[in-house]
C-alpha cells in the first residue's frame, strides 16, 4: 500500500528508547511519508535536533513560544496538519500527564488540542508498566479514544526482563501502514452504518407511558467510536438527556414504531447496531384525556406486541444489512438467552450485558458485556466505561465487516 501523502507528527518523549524515534523516522520517510517532530525537553537528552531534521527534512519543534514563527500557533496549527500524532517512547510520567490533560509544553499541549488519532508507544521498566497507577493510566487514556502500540516483553535498557519494553521501529511501521489501509478502505468502500439506541416511550395516554431505563449512552459511544473511524453513522435515538455532538447524524424518536419508519428510511444500509432498548409492548389504544384512579378505569389497559425492528432487520430479504449487531439486556441466563436470540433475529453478532447489576449496564457509565458470533466464538470483556468498551466494539465491527466484504467479493 502506497504512504503517499500521509503526514505524521511524531513526538520524542524523554527515554532511552528515544534513539529508536530515528529508525521509525527513516522508515517512514523512505516510504513517502512526511514527518514533523516535536522534541520534548527531555527528549534533547537522548536524540538531538540536526539528527532529527537530516532525516525527516523538516524543522523540528521544541518550544511552545517560538519568535521564529509568531504567525501560526503551533499548538494548532501542528494538530491540524497531522493524520496522526505518534508518541515515541511514551514514558509513564507521559501517559501521567495526559492522562491528567495536563497542557504544560508544546507535546502536551498539542495532544490536548488534537483532533486527529493519537498513537501512544509505551517504553518502561516492567515495574513501571504493571504499577496500578501505570494501569490506571492506561484504562483512562483507551478511555479517552489513544490507541497503543505495546509494549512487549523482552530486555531492558536496565537488565531486567518482562513486558514494558518498546516495539520495534519495524512493528511501529507495520501498525500505522495497517492503519492508513483500513482508514483509506473504509474511505474508498463508503461504509455505511445505523446505530439505535436509547429507550421508546409507548404512551397509555398524555402523560403516562411505558419504558424503561436505558439511558442511550452505550449506543451513542458506538455511533461516535464508528464515525471517527470513518464509517458513515446514523444514530436513531429514543428519548435521552445526551448532549448529542454535532459531528454525528442523529435523528430523535420517541416510540418504536417511529423508530421502525426511520429505520425503513435509511435501507439499503451496510452495518446496523440495535442498541436501542426497545418497549416490547405497546398499548392497543392510546387514551385522549388522561386515565383517572378510579377502580373500574384500571383493567383497561390492553396491550399488544411491538414489531420486532432486529427481527425484522435479520430477516428481510432485500435490504438485509451485510453486518448485523443485536444487543441482549438480561437479567437471568444471560448467555443461553442471547445465543437463542442472536439465532432467532438472523445476527452476525450478538452483545449481551446484565442489565440486573446496578454497577453496568442501563443508566450507568460502565458496561460489562459478552461478545457472541454466529460461528460460535464468545469473547467475555470485563467491566469498564461505555466509550471504552464501544471503541472495542467499533473497531470489531469495521474489521468483521471488512474482512466479510472481502470474502464476498
Amino acid at each position: 500500500m502506497s504512504l503517499q501523502n500521509k503526514r505524521v507528527l511524531l513526538i520524542i518523549g524523554g527515554g532511552i528508547s528515544a534513539y529508536k524515534a530515528l529508525d521509525v523516522i527513516r522508515l517512514l520517510v523512505k516510504n513517502n511519508v512526511e514527518v514533523k517532530t516535536i522534541l520534548s525537553k527531555s527528549g534533547k537528552e537522548f536524540v538531538t535536533p540536526l539528527s532529527i531534521t537530516a532525516l525527516s527534512q523538516n524543522k523540528v519543534f521544541e518550544d511552545i513560544f517560538d519568535s521564529h514563527n509568531e504567525k501560526e500557533i503551533d499548538h494548532i496549527s501542528l494538530s491540524r496538519w497531522a493524520d496522526i500524532i505518534l508518541v515515541i517512547p511514551t514514558t509513564a510520567n507521559m501517559m501521567t500527564k495526559l492522562s491528567a490533560g495536563k497542557a504544560e509544553d508544546l507535546a502536551t499541549t498539542v495532544i490536548l488540542a488534537s483532533n486527529k488519532d493519537i498513537i501512544l508507544v509505551p517504553a518502561m521498566n516492567v515495574r513501571m508498566w504493571l504499577h496500578k497507577a501505570t494501569q490506571k493510566n492506561l484504562n483512562n487514556l483507551l478511555d479517552y479514544g489513544y490507541k497503543f502500540i505495546g509494549p512487549v516483553d523482552g530486555e531492558m535498557a536496565c537488565g531486567e526482563y518482562g513486558e514494558g519494553k518498546m516495539s520495534s521501529p519495524r512493528q511501529i511501521f507495520s501498525f500505522i501502514s495497517d492503519y492508513f489501509k483500513n482508514k483509506d478502505l473504509v474511505k474508498k468502500k463508503n461504509i455505511k452504518a445505523l446505530v439505535t439506541t436509547g429507550p421508546t416511550r409507548e404512551y397509555i395516554d398524555p402523560v403516562r407511558y411505558i419504558s424503561n431505563e436505558s439511558s442511550g449512552k452505550q449506543g451513542y459511544e458506538i455511533a461516535l467510536a464508528l464515525n471517527k473511524l470513518g464509517v458513515k453513522t446514523t444514530l436513531i435515538s429514543g428519548p435521552s438527556s445526551i448532549n448529542f455532538s454535532k459531528d454525528l447524524d442523529v435523528k430523535k424518536i420517541i416510540n418504536a414504531d417511529q423508530m421502525l419508519n426511520t429505520i425503513k428510511k435509511l435501507l439499503p444500509i451496510d452495518i446496523a447496531v440495535c442498541a436501542a432498548a426497545v418497549s416490547d409492548f405497546k398499548p392497543k389504544f392510546l387514551n385522549k384525556q388522561k386515565i383517572k384512579k378510579d377502580k373500574k378505569n384500571l383493567d383497561i389497559l390492553n396491550l399488544e406486541k411491538n414489531k420486532d425492528i432486529l427481527e425484522y432487520l435479520g430477516k428481510h430479504n432485500r435490504y438485509r444489512p451485510k453486518l448485523l449487531v443485536g444487543f441482549s439486556a438480561e437479567t437471568e441466563n444471560l448467555i443461553s438467552n442471547s445465543k437463542k436470540k442472536l439465532f432467532q433475529k438472523h445476527c452476525d453478532m450478538i452483545i449481551a450485558n446484565d442489565v440486573s447489576k446496578k454497577e453496568s449496564g442501563f443508566n450507568v457509565d460502565y458496561n460489562k458485556v459478552s461478545i457472541i458470533e454466529k460461528n460460535g466464538n464468545i469473547e467475555n470483556w470485563p467491566k469498564n466505561k461505555k466509550s471504552f468498551i464501544a471503541n472495542k466494539i467499533a473497531k470489531k465491527i469495521v474489521d468483521k465487516f471488512l474482512m466479510y466484504d472481502k470474502n464476498t467479493n
